[in-house]
């Protein structure tokens, strides 16, 4: 029983707070070996700050942390950053990644610890020993390959790997399979399963609660930065966290009217994304309706969207062509969204986020563009905008001011989608829309693009969570291998047809 196991870490009274402002408070919980820990709770409700205090990414401002010597007695910590946790046997796996893109894998790995022989870096054996690490994580790929090269799929399993190569007792995870396709979260919950048996804790975070469901022992529930819940396996279900999570019952939501007879606002032809010149992808997309793009990782979702957005084709006859109410669309992206094109990137710290600015330039950029006259901004309508945008996502914490970094990373994809909505765009491109995001701020998230599609946009999105696609789209094209494999009416899909024509299977199947 997990009760039995041995408490490797113990936290007593923990508490954070950033500028007067309470991010945690008097948290009480005990990391055991041989176990795997879910920490879940809405965005800003104190995960991140927790798992970043058992790190020694931040310092507790109250209470103290425990952690069992050789002989397994606890003693009292200080970890002074991340390099005392890891003398402590404690490894984290940030939900934003912190690779070194100039640096190939291996190097990344063992950042800070490469082997040497005779005085000289040994290259060979940091690659032999990286690539054996590489594959406990179901990634076949070469350790010399640059990292700023790699999607965000296998970038997130490479600090998976760096993680695990630290041979540490405590292994935290912070969102680990959020960018990852069904199969390869379903790699990621067996190498948990794989390091509880040899006795490691498990700490993760997690907003898909059928993972949690799946694999946890026990579950910790954080709710506006204090300690909602702790639950034993067998003693919870999915409506038992969730209303912990969120204080409420979650309303269930009613299909969505078909929108079969609406005019065409989105014409794909041919369309030859940068990285998939042998495989046109061809599709419509009618007024107030909304497409869900699935597929494994790297099926081409996001070269689709991007390829629409203007990022990675620029159209003409020899990559297709992308049509807006009759109209083609030419030139680059900054000229599409004049147009009414937006896209949520995938990776949102990396491409969809100033993150050293506040909230308020964040949400108001696209707006600013449209509504900006001789250079001149108005002030008081921007304050306006900010201010409806942000109780209409509701962001937390509610303060234009505040630099997007210091958000959760729910709370920045908040601010994403609000600078897009704000300007009710005639095309929203969506890449994975709810990464990193708790399953109320998803219910309110869909529900704002639902309303923007019911004023008359088109909205595409690429999802890897097949929950996620069947609850929002009215239509699924499913992709494999660059090409569109499939079409699927919301009334006729379901997780194993979608699979089906995801892993190259007909549709007549």
């Amino acid at each position: 029983m997990p009760s039995e196991q041995p408490v490797f870490l113990r936290v007593r009274g923990v508490g954070r707070r950033y500028a007067g402002v309470t991010a945690l408070a008097d948290i009480d919980v005990d990391v055991r070996g041989g176990e795997v820990l879910a920490i879940v709770g809405e965005n800003g409700a104190g995960k991140s700050t927790l798992l970043k205090i058992l790190s020694g990414v931040v310092q507790p401002s109250d209470g103290d942390l425990q952690v069992a010597d050789a002989s397994g007695a606890l003693q009292s910590v200080v970890l002074d950053g991340v390099r005392d946790a890891t003398k402590a046997g404690i490894a984290l796996v940030h939900q934003e990644l912190n690779l070194a893109e100039n640096l190939d894998v291996a190097g990344s790995i063992y950042l800070g610890r490469e082997p040497s022989r005779l005085g000289l870096l040994d290259l060979a054996a940091m690659r032999r020993d990286a690539r054996k690490w590489l594959a406990r994580v179901g990634l076949d790929i070469d350790p010399g390959t640059l990292c700023g090269t790699l999607p965000i799929a296998q970038r997130q399993l490479v600090e998976i790997a760096k993680a695990l190569s630290c041979e540490a007792r405590i292994l935290i995870l912070d969102e680990p399979t959020s960018s990852l396709s069904a199969r390869e979260a379903d790699r990621l919950l067996e190498i948990m399963a794989e390091l509880r048996g040899r006795g490691v804790a498990v700490v993760f975070v997690s907003h898909h609660l059928d993972e949690v469901m799946r694999i946890a022992d026990r579950v910790v529930v954080l709710r506006d930065g204090h300690k909602t819940g702790e639950l034993a396996r067998g003693a919870y279900d999915r409506a038992t966290v969730e209303r912990l999570m969120v204080g409420r019952d979650l309303a269930r939501v009613e299909r969505r009217a078909s929108r079969a007879d609406s005019r065409v606002r989105l014409k794909v032809e041919g369309l030859l994304s940068a990285h998939r010149k042998k495989s046109p992808v061809s599709f419509e997309v009618r007024a107030g309706e909304i497409v869900g793009l699935a597929g494994l990782v790297g099926a081409g979702r996001t070269e689709v969207l991007e390829a629409i957005a203007g990022i990675t084709h620029a159209g003409g006859r020899d990559g297709g062509r992308v049509m807006l109410d009759g109209t083609e669309l030419v030139g680059a992206s900054f000229e599409r969204v004049r147009r009414g094109v937006a896209i949520v990137p995938e990776d949102r710290a990396r491409n969809g986020l100033f993150l050293e600015d506040p909230v308020s330039m964040n949400m108001s950029l696209a707006w600013l563009d449209r509504s900006s006259r001789a250079r001149l901004v108005d002030g008081r309508g921007e304050r306006s905008l900010v201010g409806s945008m942000i109780a209409r996502m509701q962001l937390r914490p509610a303060q234009p001011a505040r630099r997007v970094q210091t958000l959760s990373g729910g709370n920045q994809q908040k601010a994403v989608i609000g600078r897009w909505l704000a300007v009710d765009p005639a095309v929203l491109l969506l890449d994975e829309p709810t990464r990193g995001v708790d399953v109320g701020a998803r219910a309110e998230i869909h529900a704002e693009v639902r309303r923007l599609a019911d004023a008359g946009s088109a909205v595409v999105f690429a999802s890897s969570e097949l929950e996620e696609v069947l609850l929002l789209a009215d239509r699924i094209i499913v992709m494999h291998e660059g090409a569109i494999a499939g079409e699927l009416a919301a009334h006729e899909a379901s997780e194993v047809a979608i699979m089906h024509l995801a892993t190259g299977g007909t549709h007549a199947s």
